[in-house]
C-alpha cells in the first residue's frame, strides 16, 4: 500500500491559526492531503464548518483537537485528540474550563510585557483573534511583529514568550489524565504532540510516555513540523519501544510561521502502525488505499 498524505494536526482562526477552518481544508486539498485532521487548540467551534468543506471536496475528514495540559515540574505539554464526538459533553465542559484561564492569563502577559517596554499588547493581540477566551502567545506575537519590536514571530519566542523570557506567565492547564479520559470518553484516540519540543530528560520523558500509556493514551506524532530528522528517527524507536501508534503532522498554523506546508511532510519511516489504521470508520470519507 502506497503512504497516506494524512496531516492530523493543524490550526485556523478559531484558535491562532491564520486561515478559517474552511480555508484550512481548501489549502489542505490543494496540497493532496488525503486525510485531515483540524485540532484547534483547546476549542472544537471550527469543526463544523472544516467538516462541510471537506465533505465538498471529498477531502477524508477527522473531528480533532489539542489540549493544553501542565505536568511534571510545570511543563507544558500538548494533547491532541483524534476522531472525537464534537458533541461530547464531558469533553466540553473539559475544554471550556481550560479555556477560561486564558484570559486572565493573557492580561498577565501584557502586563510583563509592558514593563519591557511592549505596550498595548492585550488589545493588540486581541485584534488577532475571533474569540478572546482563546488569546495565545501566537497572537502576541503577530501583534509584537506588527509594532515593529521583531522581524518575526520566532524572534518574539527567542526574546519575550518562551519560557524564562519577560513576557511568559506560568498558568496551570489539565492534567495529563484528565485529557486523555476526556479524549477516549468522546470516542477518540489520545496522541502526544510534537513530543521533540519539550524540554524533557530522559528520565522525564519515559515518565511521561509511561503514564501517558497507562491512562490509556495510544500514539504519538513521530513526524511533525517541529521534528528534525534525527527527531524523527528518535520517536520512530520509542513509538516502537512502547506500541505507539504513529501519527504525522505538521502542526500548520499559515504560511510564513510554519516549518512545514501543510500536508507537505516527507513519509512516515517503515516499521510503525500509522495511527489512522485505527480511524478509518471515523472519518466522513472512507480513505485513499
Amino acid at each position: 500500500m502506497r503512504a497516506l498524505n494524512a496531516d492530523l494536526h493543524c490550526h485556523s482562526t478559531v484558535s491562532d491559526g491564520l486561515l478559517a477552518p474552511a480555508d484550512v481544508v481548501r489549502r489542505a486539498h490543494a496540497n493532496g492531503v488525503e486525510l485531515l485532521a483540524l485540532t484547534d487548540h483547546d476549542e472544537t467551534g471550527g469543526l463544523a464548518e472544516a467538516r462541510t468543506m471537506a465533505l465538498e471536496l471529498g477531502v477524508p475528514f477527522l473531528n480533532g483537537v489539542e489540549i493544553s495540559i501542565s505536568w511534571g515540574d510545570d511543563q507544558t505539554v500538548h494533547i491532541i485528540g483524534l476522531g472525537i464526538d464534537p458533541d461530547n459533553e464531558v469533553l466540553l465542559d473539559g475544554l471550556r474550563n481550560v479555556r477560561s484561564g486564558r484570559d486572565s492569563r493573557a492580561q498577565r502577559m501584557a502586563d510583563e510585557l509592558d514593563k519591557v517596554g511592549i505596550h498595548g499588547a492585550y488589545e493588540g493581540a486581541r485584534k488577532y483573534v475571533g474569540n478572546p477566551a482563546l488569546v495565545s502567545r501566537s497572537h502576541f506575537a503577530r501583534y509584537i511583529v506588527e509594532s515593529g519590536y521583531a522581524a518575526d514571530v520566532k524572534s518574539v519566542f527567542d526574546h519575550w514568550l518562551a519560557k524564562g523570557k519577560p513576557g511568559y506567565v506560568e498558568h496551570t492547564w489539565a492534567s495529563l489524565s484528565d485529557a486523555v479520559r476526556w479524549i477516549v470518553g468522546a470516542g477518540g484516540v489520545a496522541v502526544i504532540a510534537h513530543p521533540g519540543r519539550y524540554r524533557l530528560t530522559s528520565g522525564q520523558r519515559r515518565k511521561l510516555f509511561t503514564e501517558f500509556k497507562a491512562l490509556g493514551g495510544r500514539g504519538i506524532e513521530v513526524l511533525s513540523g517541529s521534528h528534525h530528522d534525527d527527531e524523527v528517527r528518535e520517536y520512530a524507536r520509542i513509538a516502537n519501544e512502547y506500541g505507539f501508534l504513529a501519527s504525522r503532522a505538521s502542526d500548520f498554523h499559515g504560511v510564513g510561521e510554519s516549518r512545514v506546508d501543510i500536508g507537505k511532510l516527507p513519509d512516515l519511516p517503515e516499521q510503525l502502525t500509522p495511527v489512522w489504521t485505527v480511524l478509518e470508520d471515523v472519518t466522513c470519507i472512507r480513505l485513499v488505499s
